[in-house]
């Protein structure tokens, strides 16, 4: 028995060295048959018999030798370079936390690292704390109000744009990528900050990360720059926001959060009288936009009067009907058209929950995107949302001919020859219900155009809440004829046709207009110049 024992043992021994020298001689095989060309190859390595012999393989050894030194060299200055970038960038810091230490008081102790860290925290905490970020600041003025910039990663939106009034900006240079040079306008560390902080997406990799989205920024002279990024989330209508402040320091981060806006419903108010045409315009937008796209509306149409009300009902009925729509509320009113009534009544008529008002006049052209961008910048107790509009040129100005006017869609590009930011307005207006009847609403004593905006405007900056002032991609003012009645003050009048001159065309093309004469002068006698050439 103890012998077949060792027999056997003996028997699974020699099995086992011959799997083993077995699988050594495959591992040779399939490293012999799958080792990629390399540079050994292309070199073309001389055999130790072959014509060249000891002198080909130190001829390629040396070669070798070279290419290895050249590699080594490369290594060695870009360790270098990145060497001399972070003894400069800890220089920097190191200035940052002298001057911080001095602007507190509390001077630079140089012995002790720990605590002039722990001062330079405390005074950017600080600046975070004075800037208008967890909480508003109470303004005199609507002049003191700093807006927002708001950007994407091809296009900055800018309100202050000096001498060439352009309303978007691509940041372009010939000699970097699109990406890049858009980025670093913005803040692209910002940026990246928040891509790194969300998930491992490179930027260039994935520019959808801010696709639709975006973010807005502003600067405070003496405090430093807020920077608000949406990121898009993970499931339909749902959203990540990061907070950033840079108090002209280190970037630091003030919030991260996901949002969903899934339930939030707006209630849009439009205040209405007569107009009929223009309101079926508005009513193909709105039925576009947000009954089939984004389903989360309500409609509230305050009517004025009752001339041309039952042609107004029926378009809302027949929209109704066709796109089987009952999220609308009908309004009629008595006495003259007032706009701060119209809306301030529409808001108080809604009897549910609280919920998220859009403040809009008939000639307002909006998609998707900007009913997001209302969502995401107002928040109950802490936020409003004055979005600028785009306010489109008169297009028989811009197009030269009526038969050459382009469709509506095709018109609605943010061009300096197009149209401008409408800086001066703050009609347009995403608030919740609850802010707005704890701010006072309206003032009702106000009649007619004008006014009542700037005075709710006003209130709300004299209040503890947030206003995020903006220019938004997505947000139109369709260009029509203004008449200024003889019914208004003085100072309305003046506001009004104020309006009513910026609302035609640029300054150029009114130039054009002004000194048409003298240029078709100038092309009579150049066609009689090119003639008496010819003869």
């Amino acid at each position: 028995m103890m012998m077949l024992r060792r027999g056997l043992l003996a028997w699974i021994s020699r099995v086992v060295v011959l799997l083993v020298l077995l699988c050594c001689a495959i591992s040779v095989l399939y490293m012999l048959a799958c080792t990629p060309k390399g540079d050994e190859e292309q070199l073309g390595l001389p055999r130790a018999n072959g014509p060249t012999g000891k002198e080909g393989y130190q001829a390629v050894l040396q070669e070798w030798e070279e290419q290895h030194r050249n590699y080594i060299s490369s290594l060695k200055k870009q360790i270098a370079q990145l060497k001399d970038e972070l003894q400069e960038r800890s220089e920097q810091l190191k200035n940052v936390q002298y001057h911080a230490s001095d602007s507190t008081g509390l001077g630079v102790d140089r012995g002790a690292p720990e605590k002039t860290q722990a001062d330079l925290l405390a005074f950017l905490h600080s600046q975070v704390d004075k800037a208008e970020v967890h909480t508003g600041v109470k303004l005199a003025t609507e002049y003191a109000a700093v807006p927002f910039d708001s950007f994407t990663l091809q296009k900055v939106y800018q309100l202050e744009t000096g001498l060439t009034r352009h309303p978007e900006e691509k940041p372009v240079r010939k000699d970097k990528r699109q990406t890049e040079s858009a980025c670093c306008v913005q803040g692209c560390e910002c940026v990246l900050v928040g891509v790194a902080l969300f998930g491992s997406r490179d930027l260039v990799a994935h520019p959808a990360v801010l696709e639709n989205t975006g973010g807005i920024y502003r600067t405070e002279r003496d405090k430093g720059t807020l920077y608000e990024l949406t990121f898009k989330g993970d499931q339909k209508h749902e959203f990540k926001r990061l907070v950033l402040f840079r108090p002209f320091g280190p970037i630091m981060k003030v919030k991260k959060e996901n949002l969903s806006t899934a339930s939030t419903l707006i209630n849009v108010i439009v205040p209405l009288a007569k107009r009929v045409d223009k309101f079926r315009q508005f009513m193909q937008n709105f039925r576009e936009m947000c009954i089939q796209q984004d389903g989360r509306i309500h409609l509230t149409v305050v009517y004025f009067g009752k001339e041309q009300m039952n042609e107004v009902k029926g378009i809302l009925e027949n929209t109704s009907r066709a796109a089987n729509f009952r999220n609308f509320t009908f309004i009629q009113l008595n006495g003259e058209f007032s706009r701060g009534k119209g809306l301030d009544v529409g808001a108080r008529f809604w009897k549910g929950s609280n919920v998220l008002l859009f403040f809009c006049d008939v000639d307002i052209y909006f998609t998707t995107e900007f009913l997001n961008t209302c969502r995401l910048n107002t928040q109950p107790g802490k936020k409003v949302f004055y979005p600028v509009l785009f306010s489109q040129y008169n297009p028989g100005i811009i197009y030269g001919h009526h038969d050459s006017i382009p469709p509506l869609e095709q018109q609605l590009v943010i061009r300096k020859e197009t149209g401008f930011w409408r800086d001066f307005g703050f009609g347009m207006t995403c608030q919740y219900r609850s802010d707005f009847i704890n701010i006072g609403g309206f003032d009702l004593d106000i009649k007619g155009w004008g006014g009542e905006d700037v005075h709710l405007y006003r209130k709300y900056l004299h209040s503890n809440l947030i206003v995020v002032r903006t220019p938004v991609r997505g947000l139109f003012h369709l260009w029509h004829e203004k008449r200024c009645v003889d019914e208004l003050t003085p100072e309305q009048y003046k506001m009004c046709m104020q309006s009513k001159a910026m609302n035609e065309a640029s300054h150029g093309q009114l130039g054009m207009l002004v000194f048409r004469h003298e240029i078709e002068a100038h092309l009579r006698k150049q066609k009689q110049k090119t003639r008496s050439k010819k003869t």
